[in-house]
């Protein structure tokens, strides 16, 4: 029995050993490391992935005949990783839209949007905001010498043309309860649908919308504005060390007045 007892002894000496080695373990791996520190991730990846719009035309634009992705949003997103990272970090561009932005922010494809997104309590519920980088506001688009010149002529029998995943359609049935709205993919969509007849009006924010009329002339803005839209950077929820990097960027964008140049550059009030 001696024996036994004394090979039950040292068992159980090399259990508890082999659990206290296994619980340092786990207290470093979950204790400050890389993958809990987005900016050293990013560092150490040496790029910044950053959801832009393909679509808007002024904020992120594809053009069909260069293949270059440019707007404010992207010189914007440029500009803050610049101010973060230095010359370390390269920023990779990935496509997102209204409907998919979230999605892939949530999924790590992005690392944050900048993407002509409203901050609103819904959205911030599942994910984080920057300060605001940008005031819009939901107006309309028609072809001119349209009847409709604001939301108050939306009435029974309009149809209203906005993209799905955007806060555009919820705020125009409250705005005009009686009108029909068809919600499309992207844009684009949305806009040759427009053109081709299918709806009396497109909305959402006048931004978007003053890109759509600087590209064709046939169309032009109205109404003024019935919403406020105020944009801001989106990043995965808990992000905290990467969303005060980014406030504290576009503080010093705009005291710098480097803010400013760049949205002179692409938008016209």
């Amino acid at each position: 029995m001696g024996k036994v007892k004394k090979w039950l002894a040292t068992g159980l000496i090399f259990v508890l050993a082999a659990a206290l080695v296994a619980g340092c373990g786990k207290s470093k791996t979950t204790g400050g490391s890389a993958s809990d520190d987005p900016i050293k991730k990013i560092e150490d990846r040496g790029k910044l992935v950053v959801g832009v719009k393909y679509d808007t035309y002024l904020f992120g634009y594809k053009d069909p005949k260069t293949g270059k992705v440019e707007g404010f949003d992207v010189d914007i997103a440029k500009a803050i990783s610049k101010k973060i990272f230095g010359d370390k970090v390269k920023v990779e561009l990935k496509e997102v839209t209204s409907k998919t932005r979230i999605p892939m922010l949530q999924n790590g494809d992005v690392d944050m949007v900048v993407a002509t997104m409203t901050i609103t309590p819904d959205r911030k519920k599942v994910v984080d905001f920057s300060d605001v980088y940008f005031d819009a506001g939901q107006s309309l688009l028609v072809k001119k010498g349209s009847k409709i010149k604001s939301v108050k002529d939306l009435t029974k029998g309009t149809k209203v043309l906005t993209v799905k995943g955007a806060t555009s359609g919820d705020n125009v049935k409250k705005a005009a309860p009686d009108t029909t709205v068809l919600e499309y993919e992207n844009y684009q969509e949305a806009f040759t649908a427009l053109k081709s007849g299918k709806g009396d009006a497109l909305t959402t924010d006048n931004s978007i919308l003053f890109g759509m009329a600087a590209q064709d002339p046939n169309y032009q803005v109205v109404g003024g504005t019935f919403t406020k839209e105020p944009y801001g950077i989106a990043m995965k929820k808990g992000n905290t060390k990467l969303v005060k990097a980014v406030n504290k960027a576009l503080k010093e964008l705009k005291d710098s007045g480097e803010y400013d140049k760049i949205k002179n550059k692409w938008i016209k009030e």
